[in-house]
């Protein structure tokens, strides 16, 4: 079974609230200059919101944050942010890999940009409504 896809638009100003609310102002999260001079394409989004944005979808699918037993994930790609008032979209979705006979429903999440992963070995456990 698949969930529906959840799509959350992240534009720079997502970014600087971001940071004001988790306190990490690196640079590679506001300034081009700063994030192409380390080698990356770009300014990037804090790998903690992508995780939270993923996380809001699961818990969406749960149906309560409480329902949420397990999730995580591993970086794979980076969230490249353009400078424009539209921003990017990363795509979640997530499949049933299993059922368990206690009452807990373990999935696979899958989290895009631009057609490409951002995210590996995403896995989320919710309880099922009995």
């Amino acid at each position: 079974m698949d969930f529906p896809a959840k799509t959350f638009r992240v534009t720079r100003a997502d970014l600087v609230q971001y940071a004001g609310a988790s306190g990490d102002f690196n640079p590679i999260h506001w300034s081009d200059r700063v994030a192409t001079t380390v080698g990356l394409p770009g300014v990037i989004a804090h790998g903690m919101f992508t995780m939270a944005l993923v996380g809001r979808a699961v818990t969406e699918w749960a149906g309560a944050p409480d329902a949420v037993v397990e999730y995580g994930v591993r970086f794979t790609r980076p969230v490249v942010v353009p400078d424009d008032d539209q921003g990017t979209e990363i795509e979640v979705t997530a499949r049933v890999r299993e059922v368990t006979e206690d009452g807990l429903t373990r999935l696979d999440v899958t989290a895009t940009c631009l057609g490409e992963k951002v995210l590996s070995q995403a896995r989320a456990t919710i309880r099922t409504a009995r």
